[in-house]
């Protein structure tokens, strides 16, 4: 009975821990995961797409770290603060156009136009309260990969128990780079909501999918980032 009651004490602290990896990844992930980490330790002789991440990290912690901004009745100018630093940098057009994959070709200016809003409003209203939620973090630069006009940087994540790898893809679109994907420990956000969006169109309609995005984003912020 004592060994068996180890083994449960076991297995319940592997599900807290796997939870917990779960939780980190679902938040580190999201669009603005990154803003709330501490600047680690530096890529030698670092290029433009890691200078790009690190101007919008540094102006985002300025942001959080501004005594005035974390009073309460400045709450949504924070919010509109930080969510201007990340739209700076994210472009949410290139990340809607490749989470829409072959539907995107079929859609018209005016439907582009409204995916692509209601998808960046999916982001931030899902993230918005993850963003202060982290402290303490580590963001160690790892290196860059550039191929033309598209480059990686690749990173890692560093907290007391855990270390998550996380890559940002960026495009260089008229002299910026710009953020179109993030890769949380091999799996890529752009990646994770094809899959998602592709479901819903193939068992049911491109209209079903955008109906649900419009019900999704007026609705409070929950716990998952599923449409």
């Amino acid at each position: 009975m004592r060994e068996a009651g180890v083994q449960g004490e076991g297995a319940r602290a592997i599900r807290r821990d796997a939870k917990s990896r779960r939780g980190f990844r679902f938040a580190a992930g999201c669009v603005g995961a990154w803003l709330v980490l501490n600047s680690g330790a530096a890529l030698p002789a670092p290029g433009a797409p890691t200078e790009a991440v690190r101007s919008t990290l540094n102006e985002a912690i300025r942001i959080l770290a501004d005594e005035q901004l974390k009073k309460a009745d400045r709450a949504q100018e924070r919010r509109r603060l930080l969510e201007a630093v990340v739209g700076a940098r994210f472009s949410y057009e290139e990340m809607a156009k490749r989470a829409l994959a072959r539907q995107w070709r079929k859609l018209s200016e005016q439907e582009r136009r409204e995916f692509v809003e209601l998808f960046k409003t999916l982001l931030t209203n899902s993230y918005a309260d993850k963003i202060e939620g982290y402290s303490g973090e580590q963001v160690v630069y790892l290196s860059e990969r550039r191929e033309g006009r598209y480059a990686e940087v690749r990173t890692k994540v560093v907290s007391e128990k855990l270390e998550i790898p996380l890559d940002y893809r960026l495009l260089l679109n008229a002299g910026t780079w710009r953020v179109y994907d993030v890769v949380v420990d091999g799996v890529s956000l752009v990646k994770n909501y094809r899959g998602q969006f592709a479901r819903i169109i193939r068992t049911s309609s491109y209209a079903d999918l955008v109906e649900k995005l419009r019900k999704k984003v007026r609705k409070q912020p929950e716990q998952t980032d599923s449409p």
